[in-house]
Parts: C-alpha cells; structure tokens; sequence
C-alpha cells in the first residue's frame, strides 16, 4: 500500500469563501499553526504557536491553602444531611479562594497575529481553497477578469517559516495583491506592552515583536520574559507603509507575487527587536523548501495507512492524521486543549491548558497504534515539566511520597497545583492516568532505554503517592466493615464534586482500574529492569493492597449488571466522562478477552451508557471497538454531526438531563477552539482493525464482515508492526515485523489453521491462539492453511 497516494485521495474542499476561523484551512508544523481563512476582498492567515503563551501566573493565598488533611477534617465537621458542601459558607469561601487564581484570563495561549493580503473585489473573486493532506500544500483559487489563479500556501517542517506563491495555468502570476498587512491580536491584554511595529520598503519586509512578560501586570521587566515577532517579505516592492494599530503596505505588483512569513520565539533576550532581514523569497527557495516539505509529509504517511471499503471512515482516518501532524512534535511544547491555532478569544477557554482527566492524554491514544510513537515525547516531555510541581504537592499538601498531578497544569513555571479546588483537585484518578501512557511507550516499543531513563521515575512517583494515599487511617479498618484498603476521598470525574458525609467520593470506577492498572505496570517494569530487590518495599506494599483490593461497583439496569462509576450510583444517571465503561478503556481490564460474567456486566455497561455529550466520541466509541460491538454507521452519524467546516470535530452536546438543561445550546463548544483531542479518531478505526492490547493480535476484531478493508504497518504491543487484508468476510494475509524480538501471539484468524511463513521455513498452526519466537527485524507472513495446500 502507497500510503502517500491513499492520504492524496482525501483532500479537504470548501468550495465558497471561508471568512471564518473554522472555515478556514488548517496547517502547521507541529510548532507553528496557521489557519488560511478567505474574505471576498482579502486573505486573512491568523498563525498561532504551541510555544507561544502568555506566561503570566497567577499563584496567591499560598498560605491559606492550608493541607488536604486541614481540610478533610473540616468537611468531616459539616452536616451529612446537606445536599452539598457548597451549602455551608466555610467550603463556598475556601472554594472561592482556592479557584481565584484560575479566574484570572492567564495563562493561555497567545495568538501571534494575522496577516492580510487585500486585492480588488471588482477584478477578484475568491472560489474557493483545498487542503492537500498528503503534502501540506493548500490552495486558494480565484476567478480574475482573465482566467484564474491560484495561491498556494505551505509551512516548512523544521523552520517556522511560511511560503506563498501565485500562480495561473502559464506560471508564476502577479496583479491580484494590491496591500498587504499585519495586524497584531486585537485581544492582546492592555496590560502587556505594546507591540513594536516595523516596515522597510528597500526589503518589502514588514514587522511586528511582541514581549510576553513574567511578571502578572505585564509593568515589570524580568530575565524570564519571552516574546516573539511576526515577519512577512514579498518578492515585489511596496510603498510606505502605515505603523498605526497594524502594519501596512501598498503593494506595488512589480513582480510575480512570492512572499515568505516567519515567526519567531522566545526569550525576550533572544527575540531580535526592529527590522530582522527574512531570507529574500525567490523561486529557488521556494522550490527547496517545498521539496523539504513533501519528504516530511511523505516520510510522516509511510508510518501507517489504511484503505477501507468504507471512504467515509477512510477519509476521517487521514483528515485526522494530518490535523495531528500539523499540531504536534516533540520539539514543541506539548499542545493544550486548542493546539497552536488561536485568533482573539479563540483557544484560550479554560486557559487552553492540560486537563488531566483525560483530555491531554486522549490525543496521544493515537500515537501508538498509527505507528506514530514519536509524537508521544511531547507528552513524556509535558509530565517531566509538572513532576517537580507535582512532587511538592505530594509533599507539602498530602505530607505523603510520591506525586500527585494535577488536575489542571500550564505549560508555564508553577510554584503551586493551579486548580487546587477540591471539588475537582481531589480527583485522585489523574495521577495514575498521567502516566499511563508512558507505560503503554514501552510496551509498544519495547524500548528498555526509554523505560529505564523516561517512564520508570514518573510511574514510580504516581505508585508511592496512591500506596501513601491508600494506606491512610481513614482508607481502612473497622470504620469500613472489611479488610480492604479503600480509595478516600476521591471525586468522579465531571460529575458530583465533593458529597456531604462523602457518599459519593470513595472508590470511583476510574480510580480503581487505573490504580491497578499503575500498579501492575510498576510491578512488570521493576521485572523488566531487573530492580526487584530494590524496589522489593514497594512492591510489598502494592502486593498487600492488589490482595485486599475494592470490588467494583454494580447496579441493575434496565440491560441487566453493570459497572457504576461509584457505590451507590443510579444506572440511569447520565455521565460526562465515560465513567460507567473506565474497566473497558482506559483500564484495559474488560474487552474481547474476557470472559463470562465479566464480560457480560462490561457489554452492558456499554450499551446501557448514558452521555450528555462533548466528551465521548472518541473515548465511548473507542470502548465499544474494545467490546466489539461498535455500531460504525452510527459511529460515522456521530462525527458527522460534530464536523466543522475545517474538516475537524468539535465537541457537541448529545443529552440534557445530566449537567444540561433543555435550554442550552447544544453547540456551545463549537467555537471555542480546535479540539485536538479529537484528532485521535483513527484510534477508533484501528482497534476495529486490529487489537493487541492484552499482548495478543486479534485481527478485524470489529469491522463488517461485507465490507474490505487493508492496513499497513499499524503498531501493536509487543512492537510489532502488523499489515493485513480482509475481502469477503475473510482474511487474506497478514504480514508481521518484530522490531524487537518479543514472542508474538495472535488471535488464529483462519479456522482451518494459518501457514506461517518464517526465515527457518513455513509451519502450519491450527492453535487458537498462535505463539512464535521472532527475532528483531524479523517479518512473518501468515496465509489461510487451504489457500496454500490449494497453491501446493
């Protein structure tokens, strides 16, 4: 499979002006973003950056924080017979204390400004632009007195650096731009300084550097201060140019129109003030850098690829893979909620920032699978920046070991959690979470050095704080009526809060699996690095809490048992987060694999799952591919309802009744920026292709038996890259590379045996499960055992 040529099949189209910041056209670099939006009169091209954030933080009442256990014994004095602590005056005021430094608007992201080329609308018209996903070129067309012509737009992968061009059927073309401009954010906060703005008509350069300062009023000069400055050089001359609130300039259309726009990050120290000379646009450069490009691209398809029967799915699963490679890599600061695309208020709700019940990590759920692992280290790169903070708060907070991360975190320095609210700080299933992932990179890499030098420290941190948290007094005992070691308090995510006399706060679904999940991981990676003997401490005490471990909590639905997301809960209750199916994903616990009872009550909770919406598309889906029995019609209807005109998805409301009321609007979060988790759609494709998550291969474990379907080298557990065919129902092939020389096991999907064709000869299995010894580098192809006796 020529997985350049399939992502070529799926262009994004609009076909009329895109005026709009979701209209427009996404691109990037993973560092720089750009989003191409097309008025009747001008092209407008507002750019953003993952490492350009105002920096400001908010960090008062450090010393009316006081300690969880401070506070703990507090809410145990308050009446049980409240309907909520928010009643009692003492927790509204500590909560208002505690959330006033969220409230201030910074940190965020900060928008790097706009660049506008104007032309004549009596001689222009816009038609239309086309993103070409498997190149990262996009288009702009335009209908002139005279023919046509057409703009083409790419950013180059390792400088952030813009090119554009004109061109018609004959060539390189001028005369449709007549000004060109550059206008800083309009909501740039009063408080920061002014922008410095600059032009040169000798160079046809225009200019403007804005300073990000450290201090929180933005009055104070401090070595800390970052800025960074937008450049924009044509090729033809321009007239004098205006400096008042933009930067402007005629164009003089003495040439072919050919510009290059580059921003520039950092330091305030670093970031050049006045005119810094761009290298001058010219046919030459152009062509060189686009060839950079279109190896980057290339290079970034040959990972992975699928060709479906079904060009709907197929079309998501590329769209979403270019929108991710455009707004992630490990070079750059991990993106947020919005990625690097931002323009006014446009990426900064909720501060833009990391939500760690799932949305930051949700995103790189696709890197593993996609074969696209790199792309993770921006994530292992976001952990090791909030571990300290994470650490003192462990400490000095809980007065335990260990870390505890946060429920919220800026990619900014931090003295203090920046949410530490209870209601949502106390959600103790984020710090097993946060790691997780790194556990998963070993696994799907089976990269030593990186477990031992990256993954181990953070896993281990998160065990030591939940062994502290667990073995608390209050967490077991005869208070409780058993032996087990409990988790209290905790919240649910997205859900209750805090609950007066704690009824709804002790062994949540999701902190439960993930606990358990942190605390196998562990137990595998002291194995894997040979440190059981040092570790063996720890180990003990994570042994004694697994054998003493909470069961999980059930309800009676109108589809029979299912998983509860805490004791006591209704079965009808509508969820935000997927809470009821965490043991399916991302516990790993529940799916094809299992068995009997278990199975049953994980497939109910599934299909008896209650959602208002903005949070599940791809995290429900994803477990219904886990349980196999994703519904992909109404799968595809989903998406469909959630698509923007830019080709991404927003988050939708899907339910009132929960937190929603009848009167809400459904679309609330359609505009406030570009949701990047949910450009781990294809994750769901995949697992519906293939499942390695229990360390053994089950192939097409979800896709229609009338539908034909074709992946390449999509990753798998164990750090197997796995291609494979399905026509009629049936598998046709499958061909395997063991990178690293793991034991491969597979789902036989051939009921009359499999033919193993290795480099020491062919065998024929007829097991069920299939094990082999490989050897690293070592490819496997697996035919039908009739197909060759048939051949034979």
């Amino acid at each position: 499979m020529n997985s350049n040529e399939q992502a070529k099949r799926h262009p994004i189209r609009y076909e009329k002006p895109a005026p709009d910041f979701f209209e427009g056209a996404l691109m990037g670099n993973g560092g720089l973003g750009a989003v191409v939006t097309t008025r009747p009169d001008a092209v407008v091209i507002h750019f953003g950056h993952n490492n350009v954030w105002d920096i400001r933080i908010a960090e008062n009442n450090q010393d009316k924080i006081g300690t969880f256990q401070d506070v703990f014994e507090q809410l145990k004095q308050i009446p049980k017979d409240l309907e909520t602590f928010r009643e009692n005056d003492w927790y509204r005021e500590y909560c208002s204390m505690t959330a006033e430094n969220y409230a201030k608007p910074y940190p965020r992201p900060m928008p790097c400004g706009s660049l506008l080329l104007g032309y004549d609308r009596r001689k222009a018209e816009v038609l239309g632009h086309q993103v070409h996903i498997h190149n990262g070129l996009i288009e702009v067309y335009f209908k002139l007195e005279a023919g046509e012509a057409t703009l083409q737009l790419f950013i180059e992968p390792e400088a952030d650096r813009m090119w554009m061009k004109l061109v018609s059927p004959e060539g390189a073309v001028g005369g449709l731009f007549d000004r060109v401009k550059l206008i800083p954010d309009p909501d740039t906060p009063k408080e920061l300084p002014l922008a410095q703005k600059a032009a040169d008509a000798e160079r046809s350069q225009l200019s403007f550097r804005q300073t990000l300062p450290y201090a929180p009023e933005g009055n104070e000069r401090d070595p800390r201060d970052k800025a960074f400055r937008l450049d924009v050089r044509v090729a033809e001359d321009i007239e004098a140019a205006d400096t008042t609130g933009s930067v402007q300039a005629k164009l003089l259309q003495t040439a072919p129109f050919l510009a290059c726009v580059e921003l520039t990050e950092g330091l305030d120290s670093s970031v050049a003030t006045g005119l810094q000379e761009l290298v001058a646009p010219t046919e030459q450069g152009l062509a060189a850098a686009f060839a950079v490009c279109e190896n980057n691209w290339a290079a970034y398809w040959n990972c992975s690829g699928v060709s479906l029967g079904d060009e709907f799915l197929e079309q998501i699963w590329y769209w979403n893979l270019y929108f991710y490679h455009c707004s992630v890599k490990p070079e750059a600061t991990c993106p947020g909620l919005f990625a690097n695309w931002s323009y006014r208020s446009i990426g900064s709700e909720w501060h833009g920032d990391y939500h760690m019940n799932y949305n930051t990590q949700q995103p790189f759920w696709l890197a593993f699978s996609s074969n696209h692992v790199d792309k993770h280290l921006a994530y292992v790169n976001m952990v090791d920046h909030i571990l300290p903070v994470s650490r003192k708060w462990a400490s000095e907070y809980y007065g335990m070991r260990g870390a505890y991360y946060p429920h919220s975190a800026y990619p900014v320095d931090m003295n203090i959690m920046p949410y530490p609210v209870p209601h949502w700080g106390w959600e103790v299933c984020e710090t097993p979470w946060t790691v997780q992932s790194l556990w998963w990179h070993y696994r799907y890499t089976m990269d030593r050095d990186f477990l031992a030098n990256r993954a181990f420290v953070p896993i281990k941190e998160a065990v030591l704080f939940m062994v502290d948290y667990m073995r608390r007094p209050d967490t077991h005992g005869e208070a409780w009526g058993d032996d087990r070691y409990h988790i209290f308090p905790t919240v649910v995510p997205e859900l209750y809060e805090l609950t007066p006399g704690f009824k709804k706060n002790y062994d949540c679904l999701v902190d439960l699996t993930l606990t358990k999940f942190v605390f196998h991981a562990f137990h595998e990676a002291c194995e894997t690095l040979g440190i059981e003997q040092e570790e063996a401490e720890l180990l003990d005490s994570v042994q004694e809490i697994l054998s003493k471990y909470p069961e999980y909590a059930t309800a009676e639905s109108q589809r029979g048992k299912v998983f509860v997301s805490v004791p006591g809960e209704d079965a009808e209750v509508v969820y935000n987060t997927p809470n009821g199916i965490m043991t399916i994903f991302p516990g790993e616990e529940h799916g094809l694999h299992s068995t009997g009872e278990a199975y049953e009550i994980a497939l109910n909770s599934y299909l008896n799952h209650r959602n208002e919406g903005g949070n599940e598309l791809v995290f429900y889906h994803l477990a219904g591919a886990r349980m196999g029995h994703l519904d992909l019609e109404k799968f595809k209807r989903q998406i469909s309802y959630c698509l923007l005109p830019n080709g991404t998805c927003t988050d939708r409301v899907l339910l009132s009744g929960g937190r929603y009321s009848d009167t809400l609007s459904f679309d609330f979060m359609s505009r406030v920026g570009i949701w990047f988790e949910n450009f781990a759609l294809p994750v769901v494709i995949n697992e519906c292709l293939l499942q390695s998550y229990n360390g053994i291969l089950r192939l097409f474990p979800n896709w229609p038996s009338k539908q034909d379907a074709e992946f390449a080298t999509l990753r798998a557990v164990g750090a197997f890259l796995v291609s494979a065919s399905i026509s009629g129902g049936e598998v046709q092939w499958v061909e395997i590379e063991s990178e690293a020389g793991a034991e491969l096991r597979f789902y036989n999907p051939w009921e009359h045996g499999a033919v193993c064709k290795q480099a020491n000869g062919d065998v024929t299995i007829y097991d069920d499960i299939v094990q082999l010894s490989t050897s690293p580098g070592e490819r496997i192809r697996l035919v039908k055992a009739n197909a060759q006796v048939a051949a034979s």
